[in-house]
């Protein structure tokens, strides 16, 4: 049985997103059989949740190095670092550019 988090509410979101009860049940979804030929282009400018957890997990299967995968898509360290702390501390939902503003200061502490 799954199981809702419980988050606070924006005023543009009425609805928390769901979150799975395993943290990382996305990287088996995502993740599962990742090739190069499978990630998004290296051309890449819009970053949907998608392409960002793609990549994420590409990474985590030692199909990219962190570096190559900073160069392979022009980010910095710190941009794939930081997609990497919003998944693993609030799951896909936490990738979504709309709500970054309401994680960051959940994770300061002031909401």
């Amino acid at each position: 049985m799954q199981t809702k988090a419980t988050f606070p509410l924006s005023a543009t979101n009425a609805q928390p997103a769901p979150q799975p009860k395993d943290a990382n049940e996305w990287l088996v979804d995502i993740g599962a059989g990742v090739t190069l030929d499978s990630l998004p282009p290296p051309e890449t400018k819009r970053w949907v949740i998608r392409r960002k957890a793609e990549v994420i997990a590409a990474v985590r299967a030692g199909v990219l190095s962190l570096e190559e995968a900073c160069q392979r898509y022009t980010l910095s360290i710190e941009e794939f670092l930081s997609w990497q702390r919003l998944v693993d501390s609030h799951g896909l939902a936490g990738l979504r550019v709309t709500r970054l503003q309401d994680y960051r200061a959940l994770d300061r502490g002031e909401r």
